[in-house]
């Protein structure tokens, strides 16, 4: 019999265009990882890696487990590139241990490094310590954080630093030196594009922290009393309402 490998006959599987049928086996994955977030449930305590989050409202709203407007839910691409994000971080931790860091995540019993205040309302865990390496002058044990980030975001970071360039990565590591009694924080931040790291140490400085601590005490309060922190703008076209994925709920309310 003879076979003419030339010749497209136009079979296709299924009898789906390709197209079509990558879309639906993405709109499966997609449908799974929401599935598997909204098993997760909402979180009843303020984590420590948001309370650097410029407007109070919207933490209040976190904490109060409040839905996201209609349409606003996190999308199946979102969720796969935050499970990205946990890859490059085991990356970034095989590579500093391999290059001599004695980078530890967990206690003895196993559990993640973290802490808990305000009768568990407010927590955080942390990425990890590296509590001795390489002789570079660094004052052992220090925080480590890690993030990865795109190619425009990543080359921000380097060129302005973690301050300028993510308020809530900022207050975050303030926060975790001031709760775990650490002085110094090796930041790492891997680009997700050419795989190229960048670190930054940074020192750590008492009055972020503590203002930080105070906004979270008055945040679990708001939300303890049924009240909302005033709204961080006159208007819902300020550039950070129109990412809020609360936004029709807070300005539909009257204050």
């Amino acid at each position: 019999m003879f076979v003419d490998l030339n010749h497209e006959s136009g079979f296709v599987y299924g009898g789906l265009p390709p197209l079509t049928a990558s879309a639906r086996v993405n709109a499966l994955i997609d449908a799974a990882l929401q599935s598997e977030r909204q098993a997760q449930g909402k979180r009843d305590y303020l984590g420590a890696s948001r309370i650097g989050e410029p407007c109070s409202r919207r933490l209040c709203f976190e904490v109060l487990g409040a839905p996201f407007d209609k349409g606003a839910e996190l999308s199946g691409r979102s969720l796969r590139i935050f499970e990205a994000g946990h890859l490059f971080e085991d990356l970034s931790i095989k590579w500093l241990r391999s290059a001599g860091f004695d980078l530890r995540r967990r206690r003895r019993n196993g559990e993640q490094f973290g802490f808990a205040i305000a009768e568990g309302r407010i927590r955080g865990h942390i990425d990890g310590v590296i509590v001795s390496g390489p002789a570079l002058g660094m004052p052992w044990p220090i925080l480590w954080e890690h993030k990865s980030a795109s190619s425009k975001s990543w080359n921000k970071f380097i060129k302005s630093g973690l301050e300028a360039w993510n308020l809530v990565y900022w207050g975050q590591v303030h926060l975790y030196m001031a709760y775990m009694e650490l002085e110094h924080c090796l930041f790492t931040a891997v680009n997700k594009d050419t795989l190229e790291l960048h670190h930054e140490l940074i020192a750590f400085k008492p009055q972020v922290a503590q203002d930080l601590s105070n906004k979270a005490v008055a945040i679990i309060r708001a939300a303890e009393a049924s009240e909302l922190p005033p709204r961080i703008a006159a208007a819902p076209d300020f550039y950070l309402c129109r990412m809020c994925p609360y936004r029709r709920r807070c300005w539909a309310m009257m204050q």
